[in-house]
């Protein structure tokens, strides 16, 4: 290996580190390592660098369903693709690198026509985490709009990028074969339909804005403040807001999603149950139970929010509390949606 890539490394590599300003939850100890590349280019270096040094990864997006410890890992390498975010037309279809936020896909697609993403809007995480997880609105799901994803192999010596169809992906409620393998999604190929206009500028124009920010969105307020203005602009430009963003919009300012720091629903739904999470908790009095920082929403019952400066402890506590109550009345451990890393 080069010194140069070694010199790559050294400066993208920051110590140090809050983790808490990279999660939408606003929890999280020191990293020891932290790294945001801004190309495939540059991930790779970092993988292939900090291979030789032994060290533990651990590789997120946007930190919008990941809860950080409190105490990270000593020696730890956390890597954020949020950085990775970029869209390369080609006609129908275009190629988007795993950091571009969810919700830029479907402002995306206002400028250009395209429908398909507009359930993604004001999702607060990354392609790459809405592809690994699967993520969905009601009965449409990410993975059901992708052709291709290209990933590297962390078994793989060469880390050389690699690509797999979307019917190859074990999409199911919430999960991907993503979850079951050491693979890094750092793209996807998606079709949408043609479109004459200057679909690159457009596209560009929203980017610029989004990398003017420094990607720094993790803020569910600051994050919802910039995709709403974004709307709004188009609005102003006579765009037409499609009715089933005006829904999202609606339903989640509702439900007070970006009042207080959260990762949305905490749990995975288990419809074998016949009710939401959120009912479950509702019907067994849990709603506005805090401890500590946290609490959970007076207004959804599946999200467990940092009201006042919550520790990882404090959010796990309220999650070890409903568990067993869900368990205790309802027969069943629910499933975290929720990424939980480990302390140290």
């Amino acid at each position: 290996m080069t010194k140069d890539r070694y010199e790559l490394f050294d400066k993208l590599c920051m110590r140090d580190v809050r983790l808490s300003e990279h999660s939408s939850y606003g929890i999280g100890g020191y990293a020891d390592y932290f790294a945001m590349p801004a190309t495939i280019e540059q991930l790779v270096t970092i993988l292939e660098v900090s291979a030789t040094y032994g060290m533990d990864r651990v590789v997120f997006g946007m930190g919008s369903n990941m809860l950080f410890p409190d105490r990270p890992k000593r020696g730890t390498l956390y890597i954020s693709l949020k950085k990775m975010a970029d869209v390369t037309v080609n006609g129908s279809r275009w190629f988007v690198t795993s950091g571009l936020p969810l919700s830029m896909l479907s402002v995306a697609g206002m400028i250009t026509g395209a429908p398909e993403f507009q359930f993604t809007y004001l999702m607060p995480g990354s392609l790459g985490a809405g592809i690994y997880m699967n993520a969905k609105y009601y009965n449409e799901q990410v993975g059901d709009k992708i052709e291709t994803v290209s990933y590297i192999d962390l078994d793989d010596p060469t880390l050389s990028l690699q690509t797999i169809r979307a019917e190859d992906c074990r999409f199911g409620y919430k999960q991907s074969i993503f979850q079951h393998n050491p693979w890094i999604i750092v793209g996807a190929k998606i079709k949408v339909p043609e479109f004459e206009g200057p679909i690159s500028g457009g596209i560009g124009g929203l980017l610029s804005k989004y990398k003017a920010a420094n990607g720094q969105l993790s803020s569910l307020d600051s994050f919802y403040s910039f995709f709403s203005r974004e709307l709004r602009e188009l609005q102003a430009g006579r765009t037409g807001i499609p009715a089933p963003m005006q829904d999202i919009e609606r339903y989640r300012t509702q439900n007070k999603h970006f009042i207080y720091r959260s990762c949305g629903s905490f749990f995975k739904n288990n419809y074998a149950a016949g009710s939401s999470i959120g009912a479950l908790v509702d019907r067994l009095g849990l709603k506005g139970l805090s401890h500590g920082g946290a609490i959970i929403s007076p207004y959804h019952g599946n999200m467990i929010l940092n009201a006042d400066h919550a520790t990882a402890a404090h959010i796990l506590y309220l999650k070890d509390t409903v568990s067993e109550a869900i368990h205790r009345h309802y027969g069943f451990i629910p499933e975290p949606e929720v990424v939980i890393m480990e302390e140290a």
